[in-house]
């Protein structure tokens, strides 16, 4: 068994990042999670996303999907929902029913933290969705905009709020109180 730290996975990243070899990094990060310890630092599930996210910068989507599947069947903590992350892989392989299936299903238990709305809101933006990232955003921001919140989630929320903004002035919406918190 193997333990994985941040700094082993920040060095992995990193190696792709110079080397562009984003698919082999990926066969690595695979590997990794399938000989994790149980209390490594860097979760399963964790290690299946970011292998997905190789994948992704690969343009390899069906793998990226299929990593994210396997991060999903495992159930463990991820920093973005890889549902929300296998949404964003099923639309670029153009499979609009099942990112639909994903984010309805997402939708329904409601996603845990800030940094999935921003993945969501970016993604449906990125493919055209206008109204469907201005929903995610403003879904984020009303869930998250009440609670006490660390110097981080705030900084989170501002950025899910600028990028609100910038679909809402697509979109030729009227400004909003939402819109006045940036403020």
């Amino acid at each position: 068994m193997t333990r994985v730290t941040t700094a082993d996975l920040d060095r992995l990243e990193f190696r792709a990042v110079q080397s562009g070899d984003h698919a082999d990094v990926a066969v690595e990060l695979l590997g990794l999670a399938n000989s994790v310890d149980a209390d490594s630092e860097v979760s399963r599930a964790e290690l299946f996303v970011r292998a997905g996210e190789q994948w992704e910068m690969a343009q390899e989507f069906d793998r990226a999907s299929r990593s994210y599947q396997r991060a999903i069947d495992d159930g463990g903590i991820t920093v973005i929902d890889a549902r929300a992350l296998q949404a964003g892989a099923l639309l670029e392989l153009d499979d609009m029913d099942g990112a639909a299936a994903r984010l309805e299903q997402l939708r329904a238990e409601g996603p845990r933290n800030l940094p999935t709305f921003i993945h969501i809101a970016e993604t449906l933006q990125a493919h055209g969705d206008l109204k469907g990232a201005h929903a995610w955003s403003t879904l984020g921001v009303e869930r998250f905009r009440h609670q006490d919140v660390s110097p981080y989630v705030h900084d989170l929320l501002m950025e899910l709020l600028r990028i609100r903004f910038r679909i809402r002035v697509d979109l030729g919406f009227d400004e909003d109180a939402l819109d006045r918190m940036l403020d």
